[in-house]
């Protein structure tokens, strides 16, 4: 699972890198529009809408030419858009696009690729956790960031506490060593991992199921290029959609095959279960019925709502300057 990495750091230099960049003009007529998208960890099932767009032709169809930067451990997408090497970027979670809102940095969430949000906390099958409030006062293995992030709703919801809180190293032994510890992960990723290592299918809570209110998988784009070539954010959103549309219940032979190629320890059973996963778990429709890739100001205003409640933004930050509808099916 990629880690949820912070980004507070990198927002002011992202505003002062792109205050100094040249406008993101429109191309010549007939040239299409360079988009370089920087997706936030090693290529995966849970970039593959974007993959299918690149392999179906999707992006070129508009107008486009697209490249798909992967992440990795020591990328910052903030960064590599504030050193104007992106274009555009994935932003994770919610938190990340409301801490660069907090900076003041010129840079917007233009669609949503995932309604809901793939953490999960899992917990071993024997140990009486029925619901995800039965965690509390057990260990919880979690990385620095999910400290700042998620666990703030954690806390508030089920009163959770910081004492409960073990490091978490991305490895899974810590958490088969004690039968009474839960850990972080992703929907499509450890519960996976752990049934392949340990033997066993664990207990899975999906925090977004549990009323998490945060979006994932976020498409920026700094102010510029929004206002300057606002066609072309359209057509990279237009075709992302129909890519993630296609992903799922279309044919994924090439959108594989592409992400194998950028990634090669990528193996095509991990592929498999995540691509099921996200369709069985709705992450990218969400349950509202809503357009793939859509945003709404009421989900914003509810996630900025409950991290003001916790301190973690001052109630004068609008959660509107974090994003943008204008692009979105409505």
């Amino acid at each position: 699972m990629k880690a949820l990495r912070s980004i507070v750091f990198a927002a002011a230099a992202l505003l002062a890198a792109c205050s100094g960049q040249k406008e993101d003009a429109a191309p010549a007529a007939g040239q299409p529009t360079s988009i370089r998208f920087a997706t936030d960890w090693r290529a995966q099932a849970e970039h593959g809408g974007f993959y299918q767009a690149l392999a179906s032709g999707e992006y070129a169809r508009r107008g486009l030419d697209v490249k798909i930067v992967q992440g990795g451990p020591g990328v910052n997408v903030p960064q590599l858009i504030a050193a104007g090497a992106v274009e555009m970027g994935m932003g994770s979670n919610s938190f990340i696009v409301m801490n660069l809102a907090q900076e003041g940095a010129p840079v917007k969430a233009v669609a949503a690729f995932m309604q809901k949000d793939p953490q999960v906390l899992i917990a071993h099958p024997d140990q009486g956790i029925e619901r995800l409030a039965d965690l509390k006062g057990h260990p919880i293995l979690l990385s620095d960031a999910s400290v700042s992030a998620f666990w703030v709703w954690l806390k508030a919801k089920y009163g959770f506490t910081d004492d409960q809180v073990r490091k978490y190293g991305f490895n899974p032994a810590p958490f088969l060593a004690d039968k009474r510890a839960a850990q972080q992960g992703y929907i499509t990723s450890e519960p996976y991992t752990i049934q392949k290592v340990a033997g066993f299918q664990p207990k899975v809570f999906l925090l977004a199921d549990e009323g998490f209110p945060g979006y994932a998988t976020m498409v920026l784009a700094r102010d510029s290029l929004i206002s300057q070539n606002p066609a072309a954010v359209q057509a990279f959103v237009e075709a992302s959609a129909k890519g993630w549309r296609d992903y799922l219940y279309g044919d994924p032979t090439a959108a594989n095959e592409l992400i194998r190629k950028d990634n090669p320890e990528m193996t095509q059973d991990v592929l498999d279960q995540a691509r099921e996963k996200l369709k069985s778990y709705r992450i990218v429709e969400g349950d509202e019925g809503l357009p793939v890739g859509a945003m709404t100001d009421a989900r914003w205003a509810a996630f900025a709502e409950v991290a003001k409640a916790q301190g973690v933004y001052p109630e004068s930050l609008d959660p509107k300057r974090a994003y943008t509808l204008q692009f979105v099916a409505k």
